[in-house]
């Protein structure tokens, strides 16, 4: 496992900005169904982080992919298993989408 200072990580500002700009980019979350229900980033892909490995070859390898959860601790492990994978244009989403709700979308529940 990489240590968690050599994976990319995006703050939600940056995160922000790139889809303000229509960037393209695959926000993949790795929470579980029922937290997804209660919030989630508009187009995220919900993919349990247990599930991942099933469902890697559904991932696209030719756009940026943004992973997040609720703090960003399954998230990061997410992201370490994607770059192992060769998803190499792959970045965790610090503070998970709880930390998005706080500083970007106040609008968005919290739990």
């Amino acid at each position: 496992m990489q240590n968690r200072h050599t994976l990319p990580e995006i703050s939600p500002q940056e995160l922000k900005k790139k889809l303000d700009e229509n960037e393209s980019i695959f926000l993949l979350d790795v929470r579980e169904e029922t937290e997804y229900d209660i919030v989630h980033l508009e187009g995220a892909q919900l993919i349990p982080l247990n599930t991942l490995p099933q469902h890697i070859d559904n991932l696209p390898s030719d756009e940026e992919i943004v992973v997040y959860c609720h703090h960003g601790q399954r998230s990061l492990y997410a992201t370490a298993y994607l770059h192992q994978n060769g998803f190499t244009n792959t970045t965790n989403l610090t503070g998970g989408i709880d930390q998005w709700a706080a500083e970007i979308d106040t609008t968005l529940r919290r739990y």
